[in-house]
């Protein structure tokens, strides 16, 4: 089991089975400004984050962002299959993977995404030797391009009128960013200014 840490943060695996998980999944995850701008519907009750625990969340390198101070897991981070609109790209190259990440809206603006992000970011390219990091967001969705900006991943291109199936009959505009792990100035950005975490099999 693969645990992270930084300053303010764990992460670890989402815990099947475990009600406290599934509880704090539901209060963060049923929020109608959370889910739709990461390209999925509000949670509708427990027992429907629980099953996500199970299905979605279990998956290889999906973490729990918990907050130390309160042992609580407040939002979702992974390493992840690339999709379609990634591979797609020209430059695509492999190992690679697509980070994803959400966090609880009372914990908006307080520079707790990209401490995560810069966990898991160093850990794929020390500890699994990945090429490249993908990552990709809504055009109009202005926080999780700033979180982007911050960790270095670059804009590659923009992928016009993408079909968010999570979500119905709904289409966006989808940038698609990539920072890879032997530009030095891509390096300093996920190692500078996190700090010292360590990671645990």
């Amino acid at each position: 089991m693969t645990m992270l840490e930084t300053e303010r943060l764990t992460l670890r695996p989402w815990r099947m089975d475990d009600t406290a998980d599934a509880q704090a999944l539901f209060t963060y995850a049923s929020s109608p400004d959370v889910g739709p701008a990461a390209g999925w519907q509000p949670h509708r009750s427990v027992a429907e984050s629980a099953d996500i625990i199970r299905a979605v969340l279990s998956a290889p390198e999906t973490y729990a962002v918990v907050l130390k101070r309160t042992d609580e897991p407040i939002g979702s981070i992974g390493l992840q299959k690339p999709c379609a609109s990634v591979i797609g790209t020209p430059g695509y190259q492999t190992p690679a993977l697509e980070i994803g990440y959400w966090i609880g809206k009372p914990y908006w603006g307080q520079g707790l995404v990209p401490e995560a992000a810069r966990a898991l970011l160093r850990h794929g390219f020390e500890d699994l030797d990945l090429q490249a990091v993908w990552g990709t967001h809504d055009m109009e969705n202005a926080k999780s391009s700033r979180v982007m900006d911050k960790l270095g991943l670059r804009l590659v291109r923009v992928q016009p009128h993408v079909h968010m199936e999570l979500l119905g009959d709904v289409w966006r505009d989808e940038a698609i960013r990539r920072i890879n792990s032997g530009r030095p100035e891509s390096r300093m950005r996920w190692t500078e200014p996190m700090p010292r975490g360590h990671s645990s099999k």
